[in-house]
């Protein structure tokens, strides 16, 4: 089994100066990215205005499927013309690891 993570730092548009405008960015990303069977939540930056920090998480019997996944979300992310990718932080585990 191996299991792998990312963790994405996005720059949100300048309009989200609060939690309502900025949870209108955040809540359909989300929600798009859990079309690829992935897990998906908001792990970072709830107090700043204009970032956030979404991390997916996926699991799989390959490690070529984990990578996939991350990758497909990776470029899923970085095509949203809303907000600005600024960094992309990946993990993967694998069972020699322990």
């Amino acid at each position: 089994m191996y299991t792998g993570c990312v963790e994405f730092d996005l720059l949100l548009p300048s309009d989200s100066r609060s939690l309502k405008a900025k949870r209108s960015y955040v809540r359909p990303i989300c929600s798009s990215l859990r079309k690829y069977e992935v897990a998906v939540a908001e792990v970072g930056g709830q107090k700043l205005h204009g970032r956030t920090t979404i991390g997916v998480a996926a699991v799989a019997g390959e490690l070529r499927h984990v990578q996939d996944l991350l990758d497909t979300c990776e470029r899923h992310i970085a095509g949203r013309p809303e907000v600005e990718l600024l960094s992309a932080r990946r993990r993967v585990f694998g069972p020699e690891d322990e």
